[in-house]
């Protein structure tokens, strides 16, 4: 199976244009749950692919608005590449959508599109999901504020946290879906001052935004404050060791998520990420 056959047709693929600001990104994430979206330029000779805009790039960069200097470049594929080598390339190059160009932009095929070739059965699914587990979990407390979760993932370098609850059980699960959902452009502001906060707040964000040399956004991007239990997804679906990536494919596909913590039992020995299974191809 080739990627021309997987792929999202340019017909089909919303697309932002340069020059624009990074409100027309975010709309378009906060509105589809994308994890990033193509940019294009109109040129004297027709479109051209330019890259593509992140949710890490739009909260990692709050005070950049110009699409143009937030645009990654991505590696281009053909057509007639194979789902597996497209695979390949996702998981070498950590891109999670790739751009089929010839000449113009003629689609895209992304990390979602590779998991439904697997669910369908149209490439090999057969693995056991505990073969392709990661052990190491990206964990979160409930009643941490969400502009500290973010942080905690964004550190992490992973997309999602699995939250716990006061007695140390899983309670349900962040994603950066869920934080872009809530975030807020906030315009106009040229300074937030020395601090908006309460210093005596064991959370006083304010106080260490610029701890290592990052912070939060405080102007462009704004995030609420409130406890991560309270954006969170509480029904969690889970996966046991014995399913293969094609079940696990079908559940991510079903229920429109990136990842599924594994279980054995009750206890949580692992999260299997739509991108462990691309690895298994």
């Amino acid at each position: 199976m080739n990627v021309a056959d997987a792929m999202t047709p340019r017909s089909e693929v919303v697309t932002v244009t340069i020059p624009g600001t990074r409100d027309d990104a975010l709309e378009y994430l906060q509105e589809q749950a994308f994890s990033s979206v193509p940019v294009i330029k109109e040129t004297d000779e027709g479109e051209e692919f330019r890259g593509i805009i992140s949710r890490d790039a739009l909260i990692e960069s709050p005070d950049e608005d110009q699409l143009a200097l937030l645009v990654e470049e991505v590696p281009a594929i053909s057509g007639d590449t194979s789902i597996e080598a497209a695979a390949q390339v996702m998981v070498e190059d950590g891109e999670r959508r790739l751009p089929i160009v010839d000449g113009q932009l003629k689609g895209i095929i992304t990390v979602t599109d590779v998991i439904r070739s697997i669910a369908n059965g149209d490439v090999d699914g057969d693995k056991v999901v505990d073969e392709l587990a990661n052990r190491d979990i990206n964990c979160v407390y409930e009643g941490t504020p969400l502009t500290v979760a973010e942080r905690e993932l964004s550190h992490a370098n992973v997309p999602y946290g699995v939250v716990l609850g006061d007695d140390g059980d899983m309670s349900g699960m962040l994603t950066e879906v869920d934080i872009i959902a809530v975030a807020r452009v906030v315009e106009g502001e040229d300074d937030t001052g020395d601090s908006i906060a309460n210093q005596d707040d064991d959370w006083a964000w304010e106080g260490i935004k610029a701890v290592g040399g990052r912070y939060m956004p405080t102007r462009n991007v704004e995030l609420p404050v409130e406890p991560v239990r309270e954006f969170m997804t509480a029904e969690v679906v889970t996966v046991n060791k014995r399913r293969t990536a094609e079940e696990a494919a079908q559940l991510m596909i079903e229920h429109d998520i990136e990842q599924i913590p594994l279980l054995s039992g009750d206890e949580l020995t692992g999260i299997v990420r739509d991108i462990d299974l691309l690895r298994g191809l």
